[in-house]
């Protein structure tokens, strides 16, 4: 099969759905050639094709991959029905409502021989991709602890989930991700302030297997936004602003402090801070282009299903800890 020849399905036109349909649009191999969702198009995604009513439609378009980008209680059941009709898809993340559901769409995916994705893009940032290979590399000597913060307003597009599956779920697979090593323990607290059925803010502490420790402030309560990763090692500490997608690295002073109470108090001393100059390209679109490679055989750098089956796992193991007042 040849790049030219992929035939892209876009099932979901919110506003996730209107990036998607973009952005396959801009991608060398892809072509966007049927958009479905039964609420129809407010956004105006379809550009003049007809906007089909379901799954089922869009597979008899002969679509070769799909992206689906439904509300999050929909996976399973478009997932199923995309993996049983032999098209390959990237779904948004979560992977599903539920580990059960993940379950059964990993069991399918694999079963029926199709490529499956889930959308947890931030791997996708420049400033993490760089991070990660840095800390791959050794620049950071043996790493000690990873600490994220993710906060801003509530997106009103969010209606089925808590900031835990939604907004968390970044965070446990970016995290298990940069330090390769999955979550052995985790421990949370949440709450519900804003008068909706889910939590909408989560303090999460964790330990993976690796040992390295791990702290999570996640909320949609704060009027500001905020989208960083700390990661702290015996050189100096590395720090991601996702937004801006900006990497800067404080490293360890080697100069000897002289000042005895203050080099008593910091423990370590400040040394130089080094702002990385990196190629900032949009994540969604090098998303769409390592999921066309990994469809076409040629790489398979992407979140695989049972990645995302893994940190949806762990997101509810935040949630039991959180309800039970005890790590898990």
């Amino acid at each position: 099969m040849s790049v030219a020849e992929l035939r892209v399905g876009l099932i979901g036109l919110g506003m996730m759905g209107r990036h998607h349909a973009r952005v396959i649009r801009e991608v060398d191999g892809l072509m966007l050639a049927a958009v479905a969702d039964a609420a129809g198009d407010p956004h105006g995604i379809a550009d003049g094709m007809p906007v089909l009513g379901g799954v089922r439609e869009l597979i008899d378009e002969g679509i070769d991959m799909a992206v689906c980008a439904v509300p999050t209680g929909m996976h399973e059941e478009v997932g199923l029905a995309l993996a049983e009709a032999g098209v390959h898809t990237l779904i948004e993340k979560p992977i599903a409502h539920s580990v059960e559901a993940g379950t059964r769409l990993v069991e399918a995916f694999a079963v029926n021989g199709v490529v499956g994705a889930v959308g947890h893009i931030e791997r996708y940032n420049p400033a993490l991709q760089s991070l990660r290979e840095r800390m791959a590399a050794g620049e950071l000597g043996e790493i000690y602890q990873i600490a994220t913060r993710r906060q801003g307003p509530f997106p009103a597009r969010i209606a089925d989930v808590g900031v835990v599956k939604d907004l968390a779920t970044h965070d446990i697979d970016l995290t298990a991700w940069l330090a390769q090593s999955e979550y052995a323990r985790v421990s949370a607290q949440v709450t519900t302030r804003s008068g909706r059925p889910h939590e909408d803010m989560v303090a999460a502490t964790g330990r993976l297997a690796n040992g390295i420790i791990t702290n999570h402030l996640v909320n949609w309560l704060s009027p500001m936004k905020e989208r960083v990763t700390v990661v702290t090692g015996e050189k100096g500490a590395f720090v991601a602003d996702t937004l801006a997608a900006d990497l800067t690295f404080y490293a360890n002073g080697v100069i000897t402090t002289e000042w005895d109470s203050v080099a008593n108090f910091r423990g370590v001393s400040e040394g130089n801070v080094t702002r990385f100059a990196l190629q900032k390209r949009e994540p969604l679109r090098v998303e769409h282009e390592r999921f066309r490679d990994a469809v076409l055989g040629s790489a398979n750098d992407v979140v695989t299903m049972q990645e995302g089956l893994n940190t949806l796992r762990t997101a509810e193991q935040l949630l039991s800890s959180s309800t039970a007042g005890a790590a898990v």
